[in-house]
This record gives C-alpha cells, structure tokens and sequence, in this order.
C-alpha cells in the first residue's frame, strides 16, 4: 500500500510549512498581521501534523525527502523589504499547495481504503489549508502594489 508513501509526504510538508510560516513570522515582525497570523498558521500546521500521527502508525508512515526538498529549493530564508515579504508569501503559497494537494490525494486513498477517521482528518485539514491559501494569496494582493510599483 502507496498510502504510507503520502502520509510521510503530507506529514513532512505540514512540518516544513510551519516552520516556514514561523520564519516569515521573525523576519517580518515589524508587519503585525504578518507577525500573529504567521505564528497562528505555523500552529494550524503543528495541528495538522499530530492529526496525521495515528494514520502514520496504522498504514507505517515513510518519510519521502520531497518535501525537504521543495523547502529548501522554495525557501533558503527569508528576505527583507516589501519585495521580500512579497516573495516570501509567494513561497509559503507554494508550500500550502504542495500541502493542499496531498490532502486531496490521501483524501482520495481514505475514501478507497474506506478509513471513515482518516476520511474525517483530511476533511478537517484540507478545510483549514484552503483558509491559508486564501489568505496568503489575498496578502500577496495587499502587498504587491507597495512592492512593485512603490520604489523603496
């Protein structure tokens, strides 16, 4: 069963974006909604991450190194200024997708392995992932004018 295969993958990337979100938190204190929203999301993904626990236990989780190596490739730190705030919501979108999509396949697998549980997670976190992209994409919205049109 492949199902392992995507619960490490899914339970890497939830741990990577929270530590993400927590990296964008520091470097863009002086932004407070950045700043609060930034650690409540790392949260929301630490929350995810445990939820995925009993699942790795029952169908023995493998821990792929994708995710490692989107983190590092998408995210080698933070930068400063609007343009790098700009970028650094870019790269924590494209973190959350690589989540989002991973719900939707173990999703998939839940229902054809008929774990109603895990069925039950996937609809609870996918939910909370959907929020993160929507507002990261709606900040990446709010930033982009200062950052691209406004000179520093």
């Amino acid at each position: 069963m492949h199902l392992a295969h995507y619960l490490g993958l899914l339970h890497r990337a939830q741990s990577n974006l929270a530590d993400a979100f927590r990296q964008v938190a520091t470097a863009h204190a002086a932004e407070p909604d950045i700043f609060h929203l930034c650690r409540q999301q790392a949260l929301v993904c630490d929350r995810h991450a445990e939820k995925l626990q009993p699942f790795a236990r029952r169908y023995s989780e493998e821990a792929p190194e994708e995710p490692d190596r989107l983190h590092s490739e998408l995210f080698g730190g933070t930068r400063t200024g609007g343009i790098g705030l700009l970028r650094d919501l870019q790269d924590l979108y494209l973190m959350a997708a690589e989540c989002d999509i991973c719900w939707t396949v173990v999703g998939q697998a839940a229902r054809g392995a008929r774990d109603d549980d895990l069925r039950q997670v996937v609809q609870d976190c996918e939910g909370e992932t959907a929020m993160q992209l929507k507002w990261l994409r709606t900040r990446m919205k709010a930033a982009a004018p200062q950052a691209l049109v406004v000179a520093d």
